[in-house]
């Protein structure tokens, strides 16, 4: 059997878990369900570990992989943004006895993964439908995704090939929209100097924007997980209410300035872990209205989609739609 025909080992390495599969890229849907698992990275002392760890879980061999993770991926070296893990591509690929090992940011995927969704692994936020293109049709996409941290990304399509754009676009300073926000900025800067969008918009950024609410409301909400501010919301705390509705509102704001920045006219993907869980908040709250609210532009980006991903396992999907690209790429293959 050539390297070629062999499933590829895909991961998906985020701040707290870290996903792996293999993948067929003969097929359109790659991803062999049954190789599907999840684990915390804290478990395992390297990315190394965890991946042969996993393919030992389901007996299975690889010699070859696309890892996608989550941070900064400079030359043959990545760190987890959200973990200590600093990740060499080649010592990793000695240590699984790869022949060929691929590192990308975990957004590069989120966008890869655009390629290979389907409309029924998307909901529709907002009144702009998705109309997926016709094959060789170009198309700018943008992708944001709050999960541990808050990722970006895009795609471009042109002449029927994948180009992702990996960014680091949620650490771009927080832009304060309303007086409210003012505030929160103010004291968010007191505790971290610098305010990212990343302070907001992410699982903890629903603690520090709860924290802020709190303040301004002369109110001590002691220590707090993600969770707690979500549940507290639906249990009509007023506090917590109020931090979801601005998350919301600071999401579609974001996301809006996403597309302008990146002109991706063709649709933004909301994805990462947080989505999901709050996707009825979020068709319910100011997120589309700030998304449109670009002043002179608004016309357009009122014909812009904004798209709830809900593929279980989007990430896996754009490292396998990545592979699949690779090989494309490769000495002898045409294209």
């Amino acid at each position: 059997m050539s390297a070629s025909s062999q499933p590829v080992l895909v991961a998906d390495i985020g701040g707290t878990n870290a996903r792996f599969a293999l993948a067929d890229t003969s097929l359109d849907a790659p991803l062999q369900k049954d190789s599907i698992r999840e684990y915390a990275v804290a478990e395992f002392p390297s990315l190394g570990d965890a991946a042969r760890h996993h393919l030992e879980q389901i007996g299975a061999t690889a010699s070859r992989g696309v890892f996608a993770v989550a941070g900064r991926v400079d030359g043959d070296e990545a760190r987890i943004t959200n973990h200590p893990w600093v990740i060499s591509r080649s010592r990793t690929a000695a240590m699984l006895g790869f022949d060929e090992l691929h590192l990308i940011n975990d957004f590069a995927a989120q966008a890869m993964a655009i390629s290979l969704l389907q409309p029924d692994d998307v909901v529709q936020v907002g009144g702009a439908a998705w109309v997926p293109g016709k094959p060789g049709q170009p198309r700018n996409y943008a992708v944001i995704g709050p999960g541990t941290g808050l990722g970006v990304g895009g795609l471009i399509l042109r002449h029927g090939r994948c180009y992702p754009l990996e960014t680091e676009g949620g650490h771009v300073s927080f832009p304060p929209g309303t007086p409210e926000e003012i505030r929160i900025l103010e004291i968010l800067s007191e505790q971290f100097g610098r305010v990212s969008n990343e302070r907001l918009i992410c699982g903890p950024g629903l603690v520090n924007i709860h924290r802020a609410v709190c303040e301004m409301a002369g109110i001590d909400p002691g220590q707090l997980q993600p969770v707690d501010v979500t549940a507290r919301a639906l249990h009509g705390d007023p506090q917590a209410m109020r931090t979801v509705d601005v998350f919301c509102a600071v999401f579609g704001a974001i996301a809006g300035d996403l597309v302008l920045t990146q002109g991706a006219w063709d649709g933004v993907f909301l994805t990462g872990g947080l989505t999901p869980k709050m996707l009825d908040s979020l068709q319910h709250s100011g997120f589309r209205q700030r998304f449109e609210h670009k002043g002179r532009f608004s016309s357009i980006m009122a014909r812009v989609p904004s798209l709830a991903v809900m593929h279980p396992h989007a990430g896996l999907l754009g490292a396998a739609a990545y592979a699949a690209d690779a090989e494309r790429d490769a000495p002898g293959v045409a294209a």
